[in-house]
């Protein structure tokens, strides 16, 4: 493993870490996310906004995203996602990592299509998506299946991809967990520990929307072998909104906190209520805090654009949208060219290398 130290394999082949560039962590570019839908409020039309996308929709959307299925619809989309990823590459991004795995109609061909077009990195993950995502056949898998068939994605080919491709996955992740754990989630969250201590690969995971979640994956995880500094924790800006709390995981955990939802403005978060999602001023604030605290060394950033709504063609930000007008804000808010270079560079590069 240590001649591969300094690599990591796109949908393009093997790369060297220093060929990277400005990384987003954490996206998607084809995602069936439809099994999310949450009817709307009861005075809001139930036929709104199901079949079509128009501007007159876009208010209610932003409101209530996960009450339009075809919004959900995050596939048969290219020339959109295209052209977003195309701007991200022009506001100096160099790699998205691709963070579709089973159970969320991960889509291959489309990851290398944009990547040989737009000469972009795309990275590929393997893994398990929550429970409810999955197939029956799937819920029955046991963590020896499971290890056999992400090993064979790492090594070898993605089961998904035409087979003169021969494309491998860079990653395991997302790795997604609801809470309670279900028993499904714990086999994959053990099947990833197992295989990530023998392949030293990079691991990134979903928590459940509780402010438990976060710790009990990691003990789960490191349990069964897991390296914690090659682990990212996902969307920690919807699930430790809480600031002390936040500190304490960081305290107790060597793994990457990612703040995954810029460009998520709408405080109401139907898929938990009972949470107030942050702006964007408010995810700056918390990276300063974790600087403040010497952790910015294990800060990542992204949009996880899993919906219609947040590509530009549809009235959204797109994945540019860090580049453009996140990071100059973290500038003037005090941050160095450094810093930034630390977050979005040296960070991920770091969390790809198997050492």
């Amino acid at each position: 493993m240590a001649g591969i130290s300094n690599v990591v394999e796109t949908v393009l082949g093997s790369i060297w870490l220093s060929e990277l560039g400005k990384t987003l962590t954490h996206e998607h570019l084809a995602v069936d996310f439809r099994n999310f839908y949450v009817p709307p409020p009861k005075h809001i039309d139930k036929n709104f906004s199901k079949d079509s996308m128009h501007l007159a929709d876009i208010g209610y959307i932003r409101q209530y995203p996960y009450s339009s299925l075809s919004n959900l619809e995050f596939y048969d989309v290219e020339r959109a996602v295209s052209a977003d990823v195309k701007l991200f590459k022009e506001a100096g991004g160099g790699t998205i990592v691709e963070n579709s795995c089973h159970g969320l109609k991960r889509d291959i061909p489309l990851m290398r299509n944009i990547s040989k077009s737009l000469e972009v990195n795309v990275i590929a993950g393997t893994g398990y998506y929550v429970a409810s995502s999955q197939t029956e056949s799937t819920l029955d898998m046991t963590k020896e299946n499971m290890y056999n068939l992400m090993y064979r994605e790492l090594e070898e080919s993605c089961v998904d991809c035409p087979r003169e491709l021969q494309i491998k996955a860079g990653f395991i992740g997302e790795v997604g967990s609801t809470w309670p754990i279900e028993a499904f989630e714990k086999r994959a969250i053990c099947a990833t520990g197992e295989l990530q201590a023998q392949l030293r690969c990079s691991v990134s995971f979903h928590p459940g929307r509780d402010a438990s979640a976060p710790t009990e994956i990691m003990r789960i995880y490191q349990e069964a072998g897991g390296d914690p500094t090659r682990a990212i924790m996902s969307h920690i800006d919807r699930t430790l909104i809480n600031k002390e709390k936040l500190m304490e995981f960081a305290d107790d955990n060597k793994c990457y906190i990612q703040f995954d939802l810029f460009g998520t403005e709408c405080s109401f978060y139907q898929l938990n209520p009972s949470v107030d999602m942050p702006s964007d001023a408010q995810r700056i604030k918390r990276i300063a805090r974790l600087k403040k605290e010497g952790k910015l060394h294990r800060v990542l950033m992204s949009h996880d654009i899993h919906t219609k709504h947040r590509l530009i063609h549809f009235g959204g930000h797109g994945y540019s949208h860090i580049a453009n007008n996140i990071l100059p804000n973290m500038i003037n808010k005090g941050f160095t060219k450094e810093e930034i270079e630390l977050i979005t560079v040296e960070n991920p590069k770091r969390w790809f290398t198997r050492q």
